[in-house]
């Protein structure tokens, strides 16, 4: 969105994702919201391109280049020398003329007709909040900041951040160069807050992506952050948008500003031990959660604040940290016998045994050693190093959301935060035993096991097929070791977002290889999971909107006044079947290279008996033929599919999936994401079950597969009952709904039978 000569600085409104290299990750968030209409405290943003022409302007780059090939990462205090030289000599250097009217210009326009109003300076490296690797918090964010020389002075502090020795630390162990790596600094109109908080669109401990949790405090957001304090914990179901459980904490202090200072006050026991926002504003928040999450089609992990009663997003990004192969382990761990010392609240999932090391600080560190459980108040980024060594991590305060639980979850290891006593009741050496899922610490040891977490049931068999919806690569493994028949729907759109760049910006930048090596390598992970049970891979649904959340994406797509019913599905592909072409390149290596014949390919949103005729020319022109190993499936999810069903078996498919979400939609005219008529949306109207009942018979007539997928199936028990006295040939439902829905078939199979 920024021009060709690119600004020192820039205003919200004229960024976007795709300028993370220009703004980082929190200013091109930050655009890319304020620019979709979310509340957003108005700002602006001093680009990488500032930082980079004050380093080359004062000739810093050399001298910071040998300060950094003396650090010996080994000792702390190697590290913090280094990093103190470093930071003195940014702060000694000199902000050019130029930068100097530019950002004191935009300050005056964002006061107004105010003189002096109060911002916020945030750090946003241009590496910083990458899917794996996001370490929030390793440069400042200064509060509070009033009048021009001020702000002068914190962008210098700001810039000599990035060489903090939490962040020198974070880069060698990424192995990223540290001079290549920029800093913007977002500038934001302070909201001096009367509450705080977080919010994931996800749980962040379980992953279970149908909650929205929501934590708060009282004042500025720093201490829940910090894990300063414990906070309230809510959770809404985000379908429904309820309020599933709320735990509330007592909040003993705040941050707040009085007399020009961010000071922290105490906070009565009988306020502090109220619910810390009301019911209509956790619903509110979770309303704003979602159209985050539509908006990037990823979990977000957000900041928060009210002011004056009126709720502003003051930052978002992407969550990074659902999970990781050591976590996998850890779950497969069984408590041994053992006395139970602890309960706070779960956040990182695994469970870990050590000796505990107490530290209070920062500057103690050094006494944690690899596979020592680390207890403390809380944590910080400068706690890293130490928590990098660690087996697992317990703290007297904080949160799900906090520091502590955050890295915790992105290290794999399992973490209880806000236990209130841990640094009183734990010792010094005293073995331990942390379960990370339930928020227990035991005394004593665990004991190998290969009982998984996940329930075991017995494997019940079923007429009717039970498959199961997927998107993410690295659930794969776990998945598919319950009683289920295969993928039903593997979703394109999630593996597509993941290599995060528009797939036309790849073919223009020459990088179609890399673009179908990528895409190939997210699919085999399901197929060899799964093999030989059936994957049927949905070709890609993105829509225009969420095509354009890509990097690049404002490049190739149109706005549209509705994009659910605009470019996509099998439009798109004939269209323009350059990016289709690279899906089907990725499916044939998978297929023919690879060995995996138990990859399917599913067709969506197809308009016209016609919109399939040509896509199943351009498919066969790339060398895939249907046949007893590769079928070929149709969605219906639109009433033309319903009504001309039997012309589009006819064409030449192997089977249906009724994706129920946009069916149920279309027939009932409503728009389920829009709260003002969502209460219309009902898979089991008499209309839709109609359509069910009709598609299914149809199927039976042709002689083809008839599924059902969508959420309807996952949450309905009574319809997935009439759905097998239709005759469905098989169902797909979200991973948490097999066991069950496995259970509701055989139940209504057996009374077909008796």
């Amino acid at each position: 969105m920024l021009p060709k000569r690119i600004k020192l600085v820039a205003w919200f409104k004229e960024v976007g994702k795709e300028d993370v290299s220009l703004v980082g990750g929190k200013g091109a968030n930050l655009g890319e919201i304020i620019n979709s209409g979310l509340p957003v405290p108005n700002g602006f943003i001093i680009t990488s391109t500032a930082y980079y022409n004050f380093i080359k302007e004062n000739k810093l780059a050399l001298k910071i280049k040998h300060l950094l090939s003396t650090v010996n990462f080994e000792k702390q205090e190697s590290l913090d020398q280094v990093s103190k030289h470093i930071k003195q000599t940014i702060i000694k250097g000199t902000i050019s003329q130029e930068l100097v009217s530019q950002v004191y210009s935009a300050y005056r326009q964002l006061s107004g007709s105010l003189k002096d109003i109060l911002v916020a300076v945030r750090s946003s490296a241009t590496a910083e909040d990458l899917a794996g690797a996001s370490f929030a918090g390793q440069q400042e964010t200064f509060l509070n900041v009033k009048g021009e020389a001020a702000l002068l002075e914190k962008i210098k502090e700001g810039w000599a951040s990035l060489f903090e020795p939490r962040a020198i630390f974070y880069r060698h162990e990424q192995h990223y160069d540290h001079l290549k790596i920029g800093i913007a600094l977002v500038v934001e109109k302070m909201i001096e807050s009367d509450k705080s908080g977080i919010m994931f669109t996800i749980d962040p401990v379980t992953n279970d992506k149908t909650k929205i949790v929501i934590e708060a405090i009282y004042g500025l957001g720093e201490m829940i952050v910090q894990g300063e304090v414990t906070p309230d914990h809510y959770e809404v179901s985000k379908d429904e948008l309820k309020i599933l459980n709320k735990d509330i904490s007592l909040q003993t202090k705040a941050l707040k500003r009085e007399s020009g200072e961010n000071k922290e006050v105490k906070i009565s026991k009988n306020m502090g031990k109220k619910q810390k926002i009301t019911d209509k504003e956790i619903i509110t928040l979770a309303k704003l959660g979602k159209k985050l999450e539509n908006h990037y089609y990823f979990p977000q992990d957000s900041e928060w604040a009210i002011e004056g009663g009126k709720i502003y997003i003051v930052q978002t990004r992407a969550v990074t940290t659902t999970g990781s192969d050591k976590q996998k382990e850890n779950g497969k761990m069984q408590m041994a016998n053992g006395k139970l010392l602890l309960q706070g609240d779960p956040a990182s999932p695994g469970i870990a045994t050590g000796p505990a090391k107490v530290i209070h600080k920062a500057s103690e560190i050094n006494k944690v050693l690899p596979g020592d459980v680390l207890v403390a108040p809380q944590t910080n980024p400068d706690f890293v190093p130490a928590m990098k060594k660690a087996a697992a991590i317990v703290t007297d305060s904080g949160g799900r959301t906090s520091h502590a639980a955050i890295v915790s979850r992105e290290l794999g290891i399992p973490a209880v935060v806000g236990t209130g006593r841990a640094t009183k009741d734990i010792k010094n050496g005293m073995v331990i035993t942390v379960d990370g899922l339930k928020g227990e610490i035991y005394k004593g040891g665990v004991v190998k096991s290969n009982i998984a977490t996940d329930k075991i049931v017995s494997y019940i068999k079923t007429a009717t097929k039970i498959y199961t919806n997927l998107a993410e690569p690295e659930l794969a493994d776990r998945i598919a070791q319950k009683n289920v028949d295969g993928v039903g729907l593997l979703r394109a759109e999630f593996m597509m977002a993941g290599i995060g760049v528009h797939p036309k910006k790849m073919i223009k930048d020459g990088r179609k290889k890399e673009y179908v090596t990528r895409l190939a390598e997210g699919i085999e992970k399901f197929c060899s999971a799964f093999n030989p049970r059936p994957v049927v891979y949905r070709t890609s649904d993105f829509k225009t909107n969420e095509y354009r959340s890509l990097t690049g994406g404002r490049d190739f797509e149109p706005i549209e006044p509705n994009p659910m019913l605009g470019y996509r599905g099998a439009y798109r592909y004939i269209n323009d079947p350059s990016v289709f072409k690279l899906e089907l390149e990725a499916i044939k290596l998978l297929r023919e290279k690879k060995g995996y014949k138990n990859l399917w390919v599913m067709l969506p949103f197809v308009r016209t008996v016609e919109e399939l005729s040509k896509v199943k020319k351009i498919i066969t022109s790339s060398g895939l033929q249907r046949s007893p190993t590769f079928k070929l499936w149709m969605m219906v999810e639109i009433p033309s599919n319903v009504i001309l069903l039997p012309k589009f078996i006819e064409c030449g498919i192997d089977g249906v999936s009724v994706g129920s979400n946009d069916l149920t939609m279309l027939i009932l005219g409503t728009d389920r994401d829009n709260d003002e008529v969502a209460p219309e949306f009902d898979e089991r109207n008499e209309a839709v079950l109609w359509a069910f009942e009709h598609i299914i018979k149809t199927c039976h007539k042709y002689k083809i597969t008839a599924s059902v997928c969508g959420q309807s199936v996952s949450s309905y028990p009574d319809l997935v009952e009439k759905l097998v006295n239709f005759g469905v040939t098989s169902v797909s439902v979200s991973p948490d709904a097999i066991d069950s829905t496995c259970e509701t078939i055989a139940e209504a199979e057996n009374k077909i039978i008796s």
